[in-house]
């Protein structure tokens, strides 16, 4: 049989079957005793009616008129069950007195004083007159066998119940003491790939409490390494923009001072790759900062706000009634960092405008319950495409130019607001197109989410 693998079934088991073992010593040791004990009080009790009995037997016979009338048995007062019998003989054998119950026949042969046995019965014997007057008492050994068992049923009754009260005794006191290790399993199980915030090990025995101090420390690693990284890509991207608009500049200004066709071809080139480039880096700083900054707020903001900001900044390059924008009349409150909020509003509004039909405009939603839709024309992509879509730099075999990190943003954004990204194609109602939606949790949710806990 193998051995649970939790510590929690280790522990049952192990103190379970100690628990048993011990008590089942306890009973077996307990019975032998109380076997002899009851042995001994039974043997005193027949050796002491013995000798009570002898004296008034002796004075019976002797005070007789004729000594020559043979047995005499004792009549009896009323009808019981005797347990204890006997029988007066003399030096040859003859009966000369017994009990009304007495069976001659269960009596061995008189072998001297003190105890004796037969195969159904304790015997004792005394004598007195120099022996010629013996008495024999005889006890069925039924019967005190009859009594050891009950008194043994009478102590293993109560054990049969106190093992199981002890076994659930040992369950409630293993399964409070394993708490602490129940809660610091589902503080880890809990938290997300993101959270690399220490766990909470104040109340863990002293045996455990190392490995959370270990685990926090390989967490608090992690979390520089990560930061590190982040650091790195933001720097890096912000660095690059004050090269890069010199740059471009620089490309603008060949295009304008030169005459040669070929030269301004080639400057107007350098310029678009550059602002591809200076996208990318702007791409990077997002999703540095969707990865590590902080998410939610105390506070809490109108959604419509950061909606109605990415909108009107991106009808300034595009024509207005590419866009076409819906909300609600009352505010949707949402305790997200508005500026991650324009982040994933941006991304997704930009992505529908880069791949979507030139022909059709791109529907933006935000329902009063938090659930914002971004959803535009064009042709169908495959489910195979569509799963991997919100990956870096995946761009869903298109020829629209674009970095391919934007869904891949979004996604993030979602994932550590505990709302996944929902892409489909073709859009709900129609034969074509594609949408995205994300539900952000409004105010009134995240209370009741909080009520509920």
């Amino acid at each position: 049989m193998r051995s649970p693998r939790s510590l929690q079934g280790r522990l049952l088991l192990s103190l379970g079957a100690v628990l048993l073992v011990i008590w089942v010593g306890a009973a077996w040791t307990t019975a032998v005793l109380l076997r002899h004990g009851i042995e001994d009080v039974f043997d005193s009790s027949l050796q002491e009616t013995a000798q009570r009995l002898l004296p008034l037997a002796v004075l019976d016979i002797v005070g007789r008129e004729n000594p020559d009338v043979g047995s005499q048995r004792l009549g009896a007062i009323r009808s019981h069950d005797e347990l204890l019998t006997y029988v007066v003989r003399d030096n040859k054998g003859n009966v000369l007195l017994q009990s009304h119950a007495a069976d001659v026949s269960v009596f061995a042969p008189y072998e001297g004083p003190g105890f004796g046995r037969t195969a159904t019965h304790r015997l004792y014997s005394e004598e007195a007159l120099q022996g010629t007057v013996r008495i024999t008492m005889a006890e069925p050994l039924a019967h005190r066998a009859q009594v050891v068992r009950d008194v043994q049923m009478g102590l293993g009754l109560p054990i049969l119940l106190i093992i199981p009260a002890a076994f659930a005794a040992v369950v409630l006191a293993v399964r409070r003491s394993m708490r602490p290790l129940r809660a610091f399993r589902e503080q880890l199980e809990t938290r997300s790939e993101k959270d690399l915030g220490p766990v909470a090990s104040d109340d863990l025995p002293s045996e455990v409490a190392p490995l959370a101090v270990t685990l926090n420390a390989l967490l608090e690693r992690l979390r520089a390494a990560f930061e590190a990284e982040r650091s790195l890509a933001t720097n890096t991207a912000h660095e690059l923009r004050t090269p890069l608009a010199g740059a471009i500049a620089q490309a603008q200004r060949i295009r304008k001072e030169t005459t040669e066709p070929q030269t301004a071809q080639r400057g107007a080139d350098i310029e678009a790759t550059l602002k591809r480039l200076t996208a990318r880096a702007e791409r990077l700083m997002q999703l540095a900062r969707a990865e590590g900054s902080r998410l939610r707020l105390e506070r809490t903001s109108d959604l419509r706000a950061a909606l109605r900001v990415v909108v009107d900044d991106l009808r300034r390059s595009v024509p207005q009634e590419r866009v076409i924008l819906r909300m609600p009349e009352t505010p949707v409150m949402c305790d997200i960092d508005p500026d991650a909020t324009g982040i994933l509003c941006r991304n997704l509004i930009e992505n529908a405008l880069r791949y979507g039909s030139d022909s059709s405009p791109v529907e933006v939603t935000l329902d009063p319950d938090g659930l914002l839709t971004v959803s535009n024309d064009g042709p169908v992509v495959s489910p195979e495409t569509l799963a991997r879509l919100a990956n870096r730099f995946e761009r869903g075999g298109t020829l629209a130019r674009g970095s391919g990190i934007g869904l891949s943003i979004v996604s993030t954004i979602a994932d550590r607001m505990g709302s996944p990204l929902i892409l489909k194609s073709p859009r709900p109602g129609t034969q074509s197109g594609f949408e995205a939606s994300v539900k952000f949790a409004t105010a009134s949710e995240s209370k009741s989410l909080h009520s509920a806990a």
